[in-house]
């Protein structure tokens, strides 16, 4: 394991979620605005120096572009979005990658230089526990209850053992951190 704090050695690969207290990552239709009510990119900025490269699916991808008009986006380095069709028209901003997972996450680990590998959306961050390809989950819980939507972790992701190293808040986030035991 790296130390991110300096920047030195590997990066790590880090499950990063906003999750509302009752458990959700996005409301209703995929609904993320009301993350910006609490959490900005430069909240955080140890998270934001610490990250070389971004892995999303494609779902999270599509939500995204529809936020992009909300404010300024997560600049999390390089990103990689995961998808069994990439989209007709390319997005210079963006690599889609339709290898499969282990490969995916290799590709983009090379590319975040040693930093951490965030892993953002439901889906992928799913399938990269389940193959023990996580070193560590971040989670920022935010003081709303939406009552509905996408959950922290899909039906059937069965259980994932996480030692907690770190719990902090800052203003009305709190933000937890948990290793994955292997």
């Amino acid at each position: 394991m790296s130390d991110v704090s300096t920047g030195t050695g590997t990066g790590k690969v880090v499950v990063n979620r906003a999750m509302s207290l009752d458990g959700f990552i996005a409301g209703p239709d995929h609904a993320m605005g009301w993350i910006a009510e609490y959490l900005t990119a430069d909240a955080v900025p140890e998270v934001m120096a610490a990250t070389g490269a971004m892995l999303v699916g494609r779902g999270t991808y599509e939500v995204a572009r529809r936020m992009a008009d909300q404010g300024p986006a997560y600049d999390g380095g390089a990103q990689f979005v995961l998808t069994h069709e990439p989209p007709d028209e390319p997005d210079p901003t963006v690599t889609f990658l339709t290898c499969d997972l282990e490969e995916a996450v290799a590709t983009a680990r090379s590319a975040a230089g040693g930093k951490n590998l965030e892993i953002l959306g439901a889906d992928v961050a799913a399938q990269c526990l389940q193959r023990g390809l996580v070193d560590e989950i971040l989670v920022y819980v935010l003081p709303v209850l939406l009552g509905d939507g996408v959950r922290f972790s899909p039906p059937g992701l069965g259980r994932i053992d996480l030692e907690p190293f770190s719990n902090t808040r800052s203003g009305a986030v709190t933000t937890l951190r948990f290793h994955v035991r292997r």
